[in-house]
């Protein structure tokens, strides 16, 4: 069961420009934290980088392939399906592993949890959720709780989002469903840590902060 982990890169960023390269600091371009996490995984036979700009190689390290995309997938028009319909179309095998630079904390531990349950058979497709038990609204009114008997929040029947720093799919599922999620997913808990994903300039401040952290041991 050949499996193939990429990374789809776009320099040309709207909200933050140059993030996927762009340094902590003290610290290295934002795309080789993910690489390294892929490298030290297991279960996976195949690694890629997507990126219209051949001037991404630099930052690969060995062990990664760079595999040059149409300029078309950088558009903000383009649907991000098409984005990975293509390289799947590019790159054949039975199971694909998405990650993304921009989610520069997420551990091989979890990258191997979601190969190990997909190969299984059990689940079509695996990603990376976070807990949320919080106080919600919805229409003027709470959505999850009674204002009558307000619960403790680690009561609260647990909420998850999506990361959208990992997700373990099928080629059956994304060829003819162009889905990157099935139905009958498996949802890989992750930390707040590795939650963390960087779009806007707050994002990146954030991460640097937990980098910094993490360099001086504190996490």
């Amino acid at each position: 069961m050949k499996t193939v982990a990429f990374v789809p890169i776009k320099l040309a960023n709207e909200r933050l420009p140059g993030k996927n390269i762009k340094a902590f600091t003290n610290g290295n371009p934002l795309i080789t934290y993910i690489l390294d996490s892929l490298l030290c995984s297991s279960g996976i036979d195949e690694f890629y980088v997507y990126c219209s700009d051949e001037s991404i190689q630099e930052y690969i390290p060995d062990g990664i392939r760079f595999l040059k995309r149409d300029s078309y997938y950088d558009l903000s028009t383009t649907s991000f399906n098409e984005v990975l319909v293509s390289f799947a179309k590019q790159v054949d095998a039975d199971i694909y592993v998405l990650t993304h630079a921009t989610a520069p904390f997420i551990s091989p531990f979890s990258i191997n949890m979601g190969v190990q349950k997909v190969k299984s058979g059990r689940f079509d497709s695996a990603l990376a959720v976070s807990r949320f038990q919080e106080f919600l609204w919805q229409g003027g009114r709470p959505f999850n709780y009674d204002m009558d008997r307000i619960p403790r929040t680690q009561d609260l029947p647990p909420l998850y989002m999506e990361t959208c720093g990992l997700y373990v799919y099928t080629r059956e599922l994304i060829i003819e469903k162009q889905r990157r999620v099935g139905n009958t997913p498996y949802l890989i808990e992750v930390s707040k840590i590795e939650a963390c994903d960087i779009n806007e300039p707050i994002d990146f401040l954030i991460a640097d902060a937990i980098f910094q952290a993490r360099m001086k041991g504190f996490l």
